[in-house]
Order: structure tokens, then sequence, then C-alpha cells
């Protein structure tokens, strides 16, 4: 299980949005990179940066910051945001980002998304953003009239690489994580699927840990790291002891 801290950008700052809501913001600090860093430091090895400001606009808002924190920090770095063609997807590549999270395009523009996957193997992954089972697009304020079942075949048969399911009613919520429906996923499909949405404490991760056998690559972390009801190095440690154990 890859734990990743979640660096969102929104006005040139570190923030979060509470249920995606971009007029909802908590900011968490006036330099992502400086935010990126922190984390890096306490043993983070992937990093979960969204441009929250591109994925409303529809287009690359943060590129600088982005640069930065690859350029500047060397480790891992998923992105998501503002990325509606390949064009920007090849840009945020050769900048640095190690793989990246489509969503918009993804549902909206198939064929385009097609040809993303096929000029970019191995390195796109999709955001599955959900509200009460509905999909949602453009910085979750549009329904795209589709539910995960709907889309799963087809993100299948392009190959996609990764899928980030996200529970939007437990973003930013300390409501804990709808295991259930994360269960419902990994066991739907053969694509790696990391978790967002509701993580509060340890237990959290505790509850997901058994979904690692069926298909969890890791949990995505944002508003509970920063407000420190979850400890980012003990529940490091505790993912590394579980790892452990399983090797015994």
């Amino acid at each position: 299980m890859i734990l990743f801290p979640a660096i969102d950008i929104k006005d040139g700052r570190c923030v979060r949005l509470r249920q995606g809501k971009k007029d909802d913001v908590t900011v968490f600090g006036e330099d992502p990179v400086a935010a990126a860093r922190h984390w890096v430091d306490l043993g983070a090895r992937f990093l979960h940066v969204v441009d929250l400001d591109g994925a409303f606009d529809g287009k690359p808002v943060n590129f600088g910051l982005v640069r930065r924190i690859c350029c500047e920090l060397g480790v891992s770095v998923q992105l998501g945001g503002g990325i509606r063609d390949l064009e920007t997807a090849s840009a945020y590549l050769e900048a640095g980002v190690t793989r990246l999270i489509i969503g918009t395009m993804a549902l909206e523009n198939p064929d385009l998304f097609a040809s993303m996957c096929r000029a970019l193997p191995g390195r796109v992954g999709v955001s599955l953003d959900a509200d009460d089972g509905r999909l949602k697009t453009k910085g979750w304020v549009a329904d795209a009239g589709l539910t995960v079942a709907d889309v799963l075949p087809r993100l299948e048969d392009l190959g996609v690489s990764f899928l980030v399911y996200t529970d939007i009613g437990r973003d930013g919520m300390h409501a804990g994580v709808n295991t259930a429906a994360m269960e419902r996923l990994c066991s739907s499909t053969g694509i790696p699927v990391v978790a967002a949405g509701g993580v509060t404490n340890l237990d959290d991760l505790k509850a997901l840990w058994p979904l690692t056998a069926k298909g969890l690559e890791g949990v995505i972390t944002g508003r509970a790291i920063y407000e420190g009801t979850l400890d980012f190095k003990a529940a490091q440690d505790w993912i590394a002891g579980q790892k452990a154990g399983q090797k015994a």
C-alpha cells in the first residue's frame, strides 16, 4: 500500500477543499513546494498533486509549481487537473511527472483519451469521482451521466494503468472511507486502484488494508495529515510493519 500525501494547488497555495467545492477552501500552506518537501522528509515516496485551478479552468494553471516539485524533490509524482489534450500530458511528463490522472477527458472525449493511452502506455490513469454512485467531471461540478460500472469495461480495454476512486461525499469531511464501494471496485476490475476521500485516521488504513490483496495499490490522504488526525510517519511505519509480516 502506497500512502500518497495530497498536494492540492489553488491560487498558488496548498489547500484542501470540502467535497470538491472550490469556495470551501482551507489553506494549509502558502508554498506547495515546501508542503511537498515536508512529506518527502517524513518518508513519502510518491506524491499526489492536483492543479485545482486547472481542473476548474480546463487547462494547466500551476505548471511551474508542478515542475518545481518534480525537479527539486526527486520523488515520484502523479498529477491530475486540467489535462485535456495530448500536448499538455506530454509537457507534464517531460517536466518530470511520473504518471497522469485523467478525469473529464476520459469520460467526455473517449476517442481522444484512447489516443492518449496509445501514445503514453503505462503512464495514464483515470480519476473516477463519484457522488452517490454518479460520476462527476470538470472539477466535480458536472454530472457525467455515467456510473463506475458503465465505464470500467472500456477503461480495461484501453489498458488504463490505474484508477483513482474518490467518494466525493466523504472527501475532506473526516467521514471515514467507503470500504464497501472500494471493495466492489477492486473486485470488479484487474486495474490497480487508489482510494481517495474520507481517510481520517489509522483505523481507515487498517480497514482498507485487506483490499491490497484484491488490487488496492494505495491511499491518498490530505486533510487528515494536515490537521493531524492521521500521523503520516506512524501510518508509514504501520504499513511497513504489515509488509514485513507478509514476508515473514
